[in-house]
């Protein structure tokens, strides 16, 4: 992962964006993006501490804290932690029962805490004792250090693509932390950053509406009008409350499950739409099921989704921060048909991609962030409180690699993301492609939705219908031949001394003092799929 940070830098300031979520959180509603790995075999506390460590050189922004401005003028900046220590940031929990069930609550409470700003804001939890020779990984970051993509890309940095174990280093990690800076100094940099910012940001929106508008031209004005007076009155119209939709209370329930990522791919080749059309389409059964199952009417009632789009392009993947947009997908929930659903998906997002949605909601974005820094905390503290929701649920789709990762030399047998909830949006889904899987994650607070989990059967219960709508059949499982019961036949042997040779008689035609054993089947490679799934592509 490229980093732009340097160990000896101090100072590095915040982006707006990160910012935000900064102002957002408030006690009892932390704003942290996570994952939750299983891994193969147990995987010793001590080298993992030792492992992690070696690590944090190459991210140096692990190393530091969030410092707020003086007098609140400027941006907040990233400074080094003057008393960092990795024990604060590493600790080991033993299950007591071993289950997956088990493991979803311990990252539950986890993941409704809220992190201590004094330091850096990150840390991992190594869970024991998971049945089947299985460790965890708990892994969590804050929002404003880094957003879905980057968080895949610091994945990248702490495994290896080597089942290799890595050498672990003797000596332990020094860091070299720079002497603070005065308040005065601090201040005079700050106006001085405040205000190359807002002519940054200036420049920066003149470009984008120039460029948006020579693509528009290109595109010989990008959207249909009878297109878009059709969907205009579900765009502007205000998004209605699901039974999910109330103020957020805490503390979380977390639920996961998986599908193949071929069979999706499969489907989105059968009906001509992407990736993510078939995942949000997959979504949006799920909730259509689980609203249904609660007894609630779906007819004529739209769903309308926060989807994240990564602005960052393929230069820079492993960029830390937040580049995101946002782009309200709305569907209507009382398509049953599996086919008419996901047909429905595809003309909204292809019409968002035609319309340049994510641009205008980042150009937006870039001008809230001319606002002076105590005007954006106060902005943040209200919209965190507003007695409604622009949306219904955030859905965010983010592509890891399709090869499986090690750490330590134990392989990572799944990775289940995570997404924050908060306000009105008290139930969201993550979803992470890995290996030849989709892993999909559900937050949400235990008041709002109690049966979190119910949502794992319903979503695969979405799955196997729409596969079945669009022709594509599960991979069959390959029978494998019984062994033969003769192979632990007793032999009885029998010598003839008038012909000095032995004669048998067995109950089977095998070797004399011979036990033939069924050998274990060797699973066949994974392959490695080089296309990674695209946000809206």
């Amino acid at each position: 992962m490229q980093n732009n940070e340097k160990t000896g830098e101090n100072g590095d300031r915040l982006s707006w964006g990160d910012t935000v979520f900064l102002h957002l959180e408030r006690e009892g509603m932390p704003l942290n993006v996570a994952c939750v790995c299983v891994f193969e075999g147990e995987i010793p506390f001590k080298a993992c501490v030792q492992f992690v460590e070696s690590k944090l050189p190459l991210i140096p922004r692990y190393l530091k804290r969030v410092v707020p401005p003086p007098l609140n003028i400027g941006l907040p900046s990233w400074e080094f932690d003057p008393t960092f220590d990795i024990r604060r940031h590493l600790r080991e929990v033993t299950l007591k029962h071993g289950t997956d069930v088990e493991l979803k609550t311990l990252a539950g409470k986890i993941l409704s805490t809220v992190m201590d700003r004094q330091h850096p804001l990150w840390d991992l939890t190594l869970v024991h004792g998971l049945k089947g020779d299985r460790s965890g990984l708990i892994f969590r970051l804050h929002h404003c250090l880094a957003d879905g993509i980057a968080g895949v890309g610091i994945m990248n940095v702490l495994m290896d693509a080597s089942p290799v174990a890595p050498r672990l280093p003797r000596r332990k990690l020094r860091l070299h932390v720079p002497p603070p800076r005065d308040v005065l100094t601090a201040i005079t940099n700050g106006c001085v950053d405040s205000y190359s910012d807002f002519v940054k940001r200036i420049l920066a929106a003149m470009a984008d509406v120039s460029s948006m508008a020579e693509r528009f031209a290109a595109n010989g004005g990008g959207v249909d009008t009878d297109e878009f007076s059709g969907l205009l009155p579900e765009l502007s119209a205000p998004t209605e409350r699901l039974r999910f939709n109330v103020f957020y209370r805490g503390p979380q329930k977390f639920a996961w499950t998986e599908i193949s990522l071929a069979e999706v791919k499969a489907i989105k080749q059968a009906c001509g739409t992407s990736v993510n059309d078939v995942i949000l389409a997959l979504v949006t059964a799920t909730i259509r099921r689980y609203l249904e199952g609660h007894g609630d009417s779906v007819k004529g009632r739209m769903f309308r989704m926060m989807v994240p789009v990564n602005l960052r392009g393929n230069e820079s993947p492993g960029e830390l921060g937040n580049r995101i947009s946002l782009v309200p997908v709305t569907i209507p929930l009382d398509i049953s048909d599996p086919r008419k659903l996901l047909a429905a998906v595809h003309k909204r997002t292809e019409f968002l991609k035609r319309s340049h949605a994510a641009e205008l909601v980042s150009l937006a974005g870039g001008l809230i962030g001319m606002f002076p820094t105590s005007a954006q905390a106060l902005g943040g503290h209200i919209l965190s409180h507003l007695p409604f929701t622009p949306f219904n649920m955030v859905c965010t789709n983010v592509p890891g690699p399709q090869y499986p990762l090690y750490l330590l030399g134990h392989k990572m047998l799944h990775c289940y993301p995570y997404v924050p909830v908060g306000g009105e949006m008290a139930m969201n889904c993550a979803i992470l492609t890995y290996n030849g899987a989709a892993y999909f994650g559900f937050s949400g607070d235990v008041h709002a939705a109690p049966d979190l989990r119910r949502l794992e059967a319903l979503l695969q219960a979405s799955f196997a219908e729409l596969r079945e709508a669009a022709g594509v059949r599960p991979p069959q499982k390959k029978e494998t031949k019984k062994p033969k019961k003769r192979a632990r036949a007793k032999v009885t042997v029998r010598v003839k001394p008038e012909l000095g040779q032995a004669s048998m008689r067995a109950s089977a035609p095998v070797s004399p003092r011979v036990s033939i054993e069924s050998a274990t089947p060797v699973s066949p490679p994974v392959m490695e799929e080089k296309v990674l799934t695209q946000l809206i592509a």
